[in-house]
């Protein structure tokens, strides 16, 4: 018959095993659990943070001006019109494209001068802006509204390398004949604030050229005009004095 000490050895060596394998399954219990929980900041500074799928795709990207990544069609980089894009947020579509965005800057002069602006796009399939809300303010002088564009069915990369290359007027004369081709875009919509102080809505052509304009001066009186192709009124109301 086992003795005292024996057997308190026996229940230590018992004891110590259940232990030893209770502390390891809570461990790989905590650990799992470690790995699948949000991590909480109370507050984080970064230069660029990219939202991306499980298989590594492109979702969004929350930059700074000088991390901010080239518009992407069709896979190219192209580039942006002004050179360096300012501080926002980028969306991208199902294949990696740029297709929308958040975008703002202001910058203020020794002299006290100042420009400031903020954008929030939804871009066309394969191409630029279609949708777009926008407010921009130069010393004052602010426009702010909704803008609607049309833009070709020719994917924006394949517009773009019609330009590569060329410069002053070559270039001019090459974007004229893209924008006669209607591969450009225009403006067909604009609802929203001129720096006359009117309110108006302007609806255009397909060349961007507006037809028909329903505006509120500063003063709050009211008129509708149509015009020609050029421009020239043919009919307001009420009837032009």
């Amino acid at each position: 018959m086992p003795s005292k000490l024996e057997r308190e050895v026996r229940y230590l060596k018992i004891y110590a095993v259940l232990s030893s394998l209770v502390f390891a399954v809570l461990f790989l219990s905590g650990f799992s659990q470690q790995t699948e929980q949000k991590t909480k900041f109370g507050e984080i500074d970064a230069e660029r943070i990219n939202v991306v799928e499980k298989n590594g795709k492109l979702d969004l990207v929350i930059s700074n001006s000088d991390r901010m990544p080239p518009p992407i069609i069709n896979g190219k980089a192209l580039a942006s019109n002004g050179g360096q894009r300012g501080p926002g947020l980028l969306f991208y579509n199902g294949k990696g494209d740029e297709d929308g965005g958040l975008a703002f800057s202001s910058r203020t002069l020794p002299n006290g001068q100042y420009s400031a602006s903020g954008q929030l796009m939804f871009d066309q399939y394969n191409n630029d802006q279609i949708v777009g809300i926008q407010y921009s303010d130069n010393n004052g002088k602010r426009t702010a509204g909704l803008r609607v564009w049309d833009r070709s069915d020719v994917p924006l990369d394949e517009v773009m390398d019609k330009l590569k290359g060329l410069e002053g007027p070559a270039r001019d004369a090459a974007i004229k004949k893209l924008a006669d081709a209607n591969m450009i875009g225009a403006y067909r919509v604009f609802v929203g604030k001129l720096p006359d102080k009117s309110a108006q809505v302007v609806l255009s052509d397909e060349k961007g050229r507006p037809r028909l304009t329903m505006s509120v001066d500063g003063a709050g009186a009211a008129k509708i005009t149509f015009l020609d192709e050029n421009g020239k009124p043919t009919f307001s109301l009420p009837p032009d004095k």
